[in-house]
């Protein structure tokens, strides 16, 4: 993490004391030393949970280089590397050991119809990209609501790339054999037990704690894990500052994971008061309402995270869609004074 951090504060270096461009080789580096770290460190939590045993008794050098190659072939496989996903290191010896004894199925089909997918999110994404360019928000001309949806709009496109990002990722590993799920017999195979999220299923999602759990999912998981049951104090916003650490600390960072984590606190008190549990049709229209809300919260979150800088708070702030995250603290307060009264 040290290593990564250095990396982190050398692309800050150059981009906002220096005011250079910062290469694109040196952001993929970053990157890749993020995915190095979730790898490495999830191998360690195998070891010190005991599900992972490993000896290194070998008698001789031969021996002791053929034992370390699951690991080493594990921490650099490129598939994973590139994009993700985080695969644990059993999953990637029993899958490397059985291709041999029953090699998966011809992943050809499985491998277009994802490429389908990512041209299709690719198209929604241009298009949209197209109107807000000749639709452009001006403060002093715009009214409010259009400001709003202009904002959203924009966090869309921005999320439309992290989901074809993931989709060319599961491509590749599928490719590779990797992500292959032999159902029960009748069924057909299942190629989507390593990746990182569904456009539809993460975009559905009512409720922003929800969409958390979903969006990234081996992510989500590996923080979950690493820090979130392992803090015995305030593990929420642990686990969200341990991810901004991770992510590089940017100022938008900053101000979008804690959003964040204030935000999915929120959801936990206000879906226990205020959910309905007894009319269908109020549940529907609760529904609807907090599905409005987390797209929202997240349009916010995604333009302070994505651009950084001030630029996107100074964006956020002249529209009325921070108002959102705003009210939910609000009655996140309202409920916490609710608790110490009963």
């Amino acid at each position: 993490m040290m290593w990564q951090t250095l990396w982190h504060l050398l692309i800050q270096y150059r981009e906002y004391y220096l005011h250079e461009p910062v290469c694109i080789r040196l952001f993929l580096a970053a990157s890749s030393l993020m995915l190095l770290t979730q790898r490495i460190t999830s191998l360690s939590l195998d070891l010190q949970e005991k599900r992972l045993m490993l000896s290194f008794n070998a008698s001789s050098k031969k021996k002791a280089c053929v034992m370390l190659l699951p690991l080493i072939s594990y921490i650099l496989n490129f598939t994973t590397l590139l994009g993700g996903p985080l695969c644990s290191y059993s999953r990637f010896v029993s899958l490397m050991t059985g291709m041999s004894l029953s090699p998966p199925p011809n992943p050809l089909s499985v491998v277009l119809l994802k490429l389908v997918q990512v041209l299709f999110l690719e198209c929604l994404r241009h298009g949209l990209v197209y109107y807000l360019k000749h639709n452009t928000y001006s403060p002093s001309k715009s009214v409010a609501p259009y400001g709003v949806l202009w904002v959203w709009g924009l966090a869309v496109v921005l999320r439309i790339q992290y989901y074809s990002h993931w989709r060319i990722s599961e491509c590749l590993n599928n490719a590779a054999g990797f992500g292959f799920w032999e159902n029960s017999s009748g069924d057909p195979p299942d190629w989507s037990s390593l990746s990182d999220g569904d456009f539809w299923t993460i975009e559905a999602s009512s409720r922003i704690s929800e969409f958390s759990r979903r969006w990234n999912g081996t992510t989500a998981s590996w923080l979950r894990r690493l820090v979130y049951l392992r803090c015995r104090r305030f593990p929420l916003f642990m686990t969200f500052g341990f991810s901004l650490w991770w992510h590089g600390g940017h100022l938008g960072h900053f101000v979008g994971f804690l959003t964040w984590a204030v935000t999915v606190k929120a959801d936990y008190h206000i879906h226990r008061h205020l959910c309905p549990r007894h009319s269908s049709t109020w549940r529907k229209a609760y529904t609807c309402l907090s599905w409005i809300n987390t797209q929202m919260i997240i349009a916010c979150i995604v333009m302070a995270v994505e651009l950084r800088n001030v630029s996107s708070l100074r964006l956020l702030s002249t529209t009325y869609i921070c108002l959102f995250p705003l009210f939910n603290i609000i009655l996140l307060l309202i409920s916490l004074k609710l608790n110490t009264v009963y």
